[in-house]
C-alpha cells in the first residue's frame, strides 16, 4: 500500500478479512462442481457442512475487512502539524500525467466491474427461470429486488464516502462482489433473491463514488471530459463483459458461472487498491493537510514546487471550521442546494421510467405506429448503435460549451422526442419514418442525459456533500426504474402515448429547476463552485 494513502484502521483485519471472504466462497465450489454431469442444475439441492461454513465465514471476513477499512481519522488528526490546507488551485493547473491516467485506468475498470452486475441479470433470467419452475413473472422479481438494492445503496454508499472516505467506500464495494458471487451456487431461488439485492447494493453504491473521487482528483481543465467519457466508457464495457461472459461461459458452466465471476472481478479491484488514492479534497476537509498535500504532491509529478502551502485567503481555515456535523441528507434540502437537487433528482426519476419503462415497451409501441417486428429490432440496435457515436458529441459539448446547457438540451430532446410518440399516438399517426425518427432521437438523447447526470452532480456539491449528494442523484434513476416496472406490471405503457407525454412531463420540470437554479461547471475549480453556494473550501 502506498504511503499516501489514507491508512487503514487495522490492515491485517482488512487481509485477514479478504482470505476470510474468499475461503468462505470457495466453499461453496465443491457443490458447484458436484453438478456438472447435470449441466450445474443445483436446485433442490440441500447444503452440506462444509457450504454452510463458508456462508459463515463470508460475513465473518466482511466485518474484518469493514473494520480494517475504517481510517484512523482521530488519531491522524492529533498527529497532524496543523499547517493550512493545500492551495487547490495549484494543483489544478498542473497538466494530466501518469497518475492522473493510472487512477482512470483504474476507476474504469472499477466502473466496468460495477455495471457488468446488473447487465448480467438479462443473461442468467432465461436458465434460473428454467432451472427453478418459475414462471416469468416470478423471475421478474430478481430485477425488481436487483434495482431496489441499487437504490438503497446508493444512496448508503454516497453517505458512507462522506463519513469514511471515497477509497474505503470504493473497496468495501468490491468485498460485497466477492461475497456475493456465492449467488451462483444457491439451490433456491429465494437465496438467489438476497444475494442479489446484496450485489445490487454494493453495485449501487460503487457508481456515485468513483465519479466523486474523479472529481476531486482531476484537474478543473480536464475533469469534465474526462467524467463524461469515463461514464461512456466504462458503461459500455461493462455490457461488453457481460454479454462476453454470458456467451464463454454459460454453454459450458450455465447461468451460475456468471454470478460467480463476482469473485475474480471484486478481488481485481482489490488489487488495484495500489492505485486508488484517498481524495485530497476528502482529506483536507477532515483536518489531514499533510496527507492532503502528499497525494496532491504525487498527482504534480512529485514536483514540491507544484503544491505550495499557504494561509486561505479571505475565508476561514476549512480543517478546523467547517460544520461536518451539519453534513447530510437534509443539508441538501437546504439553500440554493434545494432546487438543484430537486431538479437533478426529477431528471433522474425520468430517465429511470423511459429507460427501464418505456424503452422495454417500445418494440410493441412501433407496431401500434406501423413498424414491423423485425424492422423494429434492426431499428432499436441500429439507434442503439448511434448512441455511441453519440457520446462522442455529449463529450465534446460538455467540455468545450457549457456542461450545464448540455445537460438541459439533452433533456430538451429527451422530452421533445417522448412528446413526438404521445402525439402520434393522440393522433393515431402510423408513419414509420416519424417513428424511426422519435427512436433515434429517443436513444441518443436519453443515452446524453445518463452520461452527464452524475458527473455534473459529483461538480456541483462541495466535499462535505458529494458522496452523498452524488449517491442521492444516482438513486433517482434507479426509483425511476423500480416505478417503471411497478407500471410496466399494471399495463401503464400499453397505453404509449399516455405514457410518453407522463414521462415527457417530469423531464421538462427538471429542465427548468435546472435553467433556473443549475450552475456552470466546465472548467471551474471545485472550490469556486462551494463559493457559489456559500460553501467554505479550501483556498
Amino acid at each position: 500500500m502506498r504511503s499516501d494513502a489514507l491508512p487503514f484502521h487495522h490492515p491485517a483485519a482488512f487481509w485477514l478479512g479478504c482470505i476470510l471472504m474468499s475461503g468462505g466462497v470457495f466453499a461453496h465450489v465443491p457443490m458447484f462442481a458436484m453438478g456438472a454431469q447435470t449441466h450445474y442444475h443445483l436446485a433442490g439441492m440441500p447444503m452440506d457442512a462444509t457450504m454452510l461454513l463458508g456462508m459463515a465465514l463470508i460475513p465473518i471476513g466482511l466485518a474484518l475487512s469493514a473494520y480494517g477499512l475504517m481510517p484512523r481519522l482521530d488519531r491522524l488528526r492529533r498527529a497532524a502539524t496543523g499547517a493550512h490546507s493545500p492551495e487547490f488551485h495549484i494543483a489544478d493547473r498542473v497538466p494530466l500525467g501518469r497518475e492522473h491516467w493510472t487512477l482512470v485506468l483504474a476507476m474504469a475498470v472499477a466502473l466496468a466491474v460495477d455495471v457488468m452486475k446488473p447487465a448480467t441479470l438479462g443473461f442468467v433470467m432465461p436458465g434460473m427461470v428454467s432451472e427453478y419452475g418459475i414462471s416469468r413473472q416470478t423471475g421478474a422479481l430478481l430485477a425488481l429486488v436487483a434495482l431496489t438494492g441499487t437504490t438503497i445503496g446508493s444512496v448508503v454508499w454516497g453517505r458512507m464516502a462522506d463519513l469514511i472516505g471515497r477509497r474505503a467506500a470504493i473497496l468495501l464495494s468490491a468485498l460485497m462482489f466477492i461475497g456475493t458471487s456465492i449467488c451462483g451456487a444457491m439451490p433456491t431461488f429465494e437465496w438467489n433473491l438476497a444475494m442479489c439485492f446484496l450485489m445490487g447494493t454494493s453495485a449501487g453504491g460503487l457508481l456515485p463514488i468513483v465519479f466523486t473521487l474523479m472529481a476531486e482528483t482531476i484537474p478543473a481543465a480536464h475533469r469534465g471530459w474526462l467524467l463524461v467519457a469515463l461514464g461512456g466508457v466504462g458503461t459500455s464495457a461493462g455490457y461488453l463483459l457481460a454479454a462476453g461472459a454470458a456467451t464463454l461461459l454459460e454453454p459450458v458452466f450455465s447461468w451460475r458461472s456468471l454470478w460467480l465471476m463476482g469473485l475474480p472481478t471484486g478481488a481485481l479491484i482489490i488489487a488495484l487498491n495500489r492505485w486508488i488514492p484517498e481524495s485530497p479534497r476528502f482529506l483536507a476537509s477532515v483536518g489531514l493537510g499533510d496527507a492532503a498535500r502528499a497525494v496532491l504532491l504525487r498527482f504534480a509529478g512529485n514536483q514540491p514546487s507544484a503544491i505550495t502551502v499557504g494561509a486561505p485567503t479571505g475565508c476561514n481555515d476549512p480543517l478546523s471550521t467547517e460544520p461536518r456535523d451539519a453534513a447530510g441528507l437534509r443539508a441538501l434540502l437546504r439553500g440554493r442546494h434545494a432546487p438543484i437537487t430537486l431538479g437533478l433528482f426529477v431528471c433522474g426519476v425520468a430517465w429511470g421510467l423511459a429507460n427501464f419503462g418505456f424503452l422495454l415497451w417500445l418494440p410493441m409501441t412501433l407496431a401500434h405506429l406501423g413498424v414491423g417486428a423485425a424492422s423494429a429490432n434492426a431499428l432499436l440496435a441500429q439507434s442503439a448503435m448511434l448512441a455511441l457515436p453519440g457520446i462522442g458529441v455529449v463529450i465534446w459539448l460538455y467540455q468545450r460549451w457549457s456542461s450545464l446547457k448540455s445537460l438541459l438540451l439533452f433533456i430538451g430532446l429527451t422530452a421533445a422526442a417522448l412528446l413526438v410518440f404521445g402525439a402520434m399516438g393522440a393522433m393515431q399517426v402510423q408513419s414509420p419514418i416519424a417513428a424511426m425518427a422519435a427512436t433515434v432521437a429517443l436513444l441518443v438523447s436519453i443515452s446524453g442525459v445518463i452520461s452527464m447526470l452524475i458527473p455534473y452532480a459529483a461538480e456541483i456539491y462541495p466535499v462535505r456533500l458529494r458522496g452523498t449528494g452524488s449517491g442521492i442523484i444516482a438513486a433517482s434513476s434507479k426509483l425511476g426504474g423500480i416505478i417503471g416496472a411497478g407500471l410496466g406490471v399494471i399495463g401503464f405503457f400499453e397505453h404509449f402515448a399516455l405514457s410518453a407525454v407522463t414521462i415527457a412531463v417530469p423531464m421538462i420540470v427538471a429542465a427548468l429547476l435546472l435553467l433556473q437554479s443549475g450552475i456552470e461547471t466546465r472548467g471551474r475549480r471545485l472550490e469556486e463552485i462551494e463559493k457559489e453556494f456559500g460553501e467554505p473550501g479550501p483556498n
